[in-house]
């Protein structure tokens, strides 16, 4: 997840977002598939506390490496984070290093051949996989995951 930082109304105050900047609600989506809000969190975002965010942001970032660890295991996480500087693909320091893997895999699918030259293994099943099937796999199970988080948040609002 590449965080965006975004200049606030409030007194020139700094809002982290977790928009990439694909957003597929504008498609219909009710999830996003760049970022994994639902389209009311989307909405409500900026209306949130910074409190209220960063445990939104906290939220997201735990979904993204709970589902990654199905898929990979950080070998190395500060080759990890090197490669991420190296390629100028945003992080923020809070972020597990799962959720940044997340991140790589989607801006760098198409060109990474071997992820061990970015602190990164694939888990057994899937250890055949080129790097964009891996992805696939690893963004169809973020988006049913992400798609029941929204579930339960309505279902907890009433």
């Amino acid at each position: 997840m590449a965080a965006q930082l975004d200049r606030g109304s409030e007194m020139g105050a700094i809002i982290t977002s977790p928009c990439v900047g694909l957003c597929s609600t504008t498609l219909g989506d009710s999830v996003c598939r760049g970022c994994q809000r639902g389209d009311v969190e989307i909405c409500d975002w900026f209306g949130l506390s910074a409190d209220e965010r960063a445990v939104r942001m906290a939220e997201l970032d735990t979904l993204r490496a709970t589902v990654a660890a199905r898929y990979l295991r950080v070998v190395d996480p500060g080759c990890l984070e090197e490669q991420l500087r190296r390629h100028r693909i945003r992080f923020r320091p809070e972020q597990p290093p799962l959720s940044r893997a997340m991140e790589l895999l989607r801006i760098g699918r198409g060109r990474i051949q071997e992820l061990s030259c970015y602190g990164l293994e694939p888990c057994e099943p899937v250890a055949g996989l080129r790097v964009g099937e891996l992805h696939d796999l690893l963004i169809v199970a973020l988006n049913e995951a992400a798609e029941n988080r929204r579930q339960a948040q309505l279902t907890a609002n009433g």
